[in-house]
């Protein structure tokens, strides 16, 4: 496991349920300029690098100006204690790095990539790789596999960097005059915004939203659902009464927060890359609360 920086162990209840939140390793996926963004990942338990498991990458909201990946360790770790290899990408900002939303999608689309090259490297199973995010994240997974171009130049194209499946936390997926983002976007919103791209090949996909999230709302998410199913693809959304945008944030509602973690396992044991039964809902308050 060249260049990998041991950060920690991923410490467990008796029960198997998240604990700590630390990522088991950091590895430098990407070197643009001066600039090295790191991919923080989080082994289930007992994992081997002979093994081949399902993994899922994440990618933190922020607006494409700001936000780190610790916005998702806690559903990394929750994810790897159900028998995921989970990873949370860091990429360019605004605020970090005076970006543009296309650097945002260009690291997105470099992490899947570097995740299917390295994947035998960490006991990944390189046909089943998985994306998901928040609000601007949310996006950038969504573009991951749905919009052509945005490549980092002399990026080898010929990996391929669609995700099997998309997990996303209330996403700013339509970029549009009545989306969000439309006055940073608005010269290349067509190609840029998933919504505009969606194809035959998208792959299955949650949408979590709160009704009253007024950056994508319920008309336009469920305008996103129409689209994929006219076109013979799986979205599966749910409504969260009466939460605003970022309601899955600890800080927001612990018990959204682990809500939204048991609905994405639902959807991936219903895809079969989870087995057995989510953790309920009142052991993760239980923990938390201790």
């Amino acid at each position: 496991m060249k260049n990998i920086v041991i950060i920690s162990l991923l410490l467990f209840s008796a029960g198997g349920v998240l604990a700590q939140f630390k990522p088991d390793s950091t590895v430098i996926y990407k070197t643009i300029g001066e600039v090295e963004l790191a991919m923080h990942i989080f082994f289930p338990p007992d994992h081997k690098l002979t093994d081949k498991t399902v993994a899922i990458v994440f990618f933190h909201g922020g607006g494409w100006s700001g936000g780190g990946p610790e916005h998702f360790y806690g559903q990394c770790e929750y994810l790897a204690s159900r028998g995921m290899v989970c990873m949370s990408a860091q990429y360019r900002t605004k605020k970090a790095n005076g970006t543009t939303p296309i650097e945002c999608v260009k690291d997105g689309k470099s992490a899947m990539r570097w995740i299917r090259k390295h994947a035998s490297e960490f006991g990944i199973d390189s046909d089943k790789i998985l994306a998901g995010g928040g609000s601007a994240g949310g996006h950038i997974a969504a573009a991951t596999a749905t919009v052509n171009g945005f490549n980092e130049a002399g990026e080898d194209t010929t990996i391929s960097c669609r995700p099997k499946a998309l997990v996303l936390f209330n996403p700013v997926a339509n970029n549009g005059p009545d989306g969000y983002g439309y006055n940073r976007v608005k010269s290349y919103y067509k190609t840029f915004s998933p919504y505009h791209n969606i194809k035959e090949n998208t792959p299955p996909t949650l949408i979590m939203l709160g009704t009253k999230d007024k950056l994508f709302t319920t008309a336009l998410a469920e305008a996103y659902k129409k689209k994929m199913e006219d076109l013979g693809q799986r979205c599966d959304l749910i409504l969260y009464k009466d939460q605003e945008h970022a309601f899955f944030n600890k800080g927001k509602s612990k018990e959204m927060h682990y809500q939204t973690m048991i609905d994405a396992d639902k959807f991936l044991i219903s895809l079969g890359y989870l087995q057995g039964k989510p953790v309920h809902i009142k052991s993760l308050m239980k923990i938390d609360d201790n």
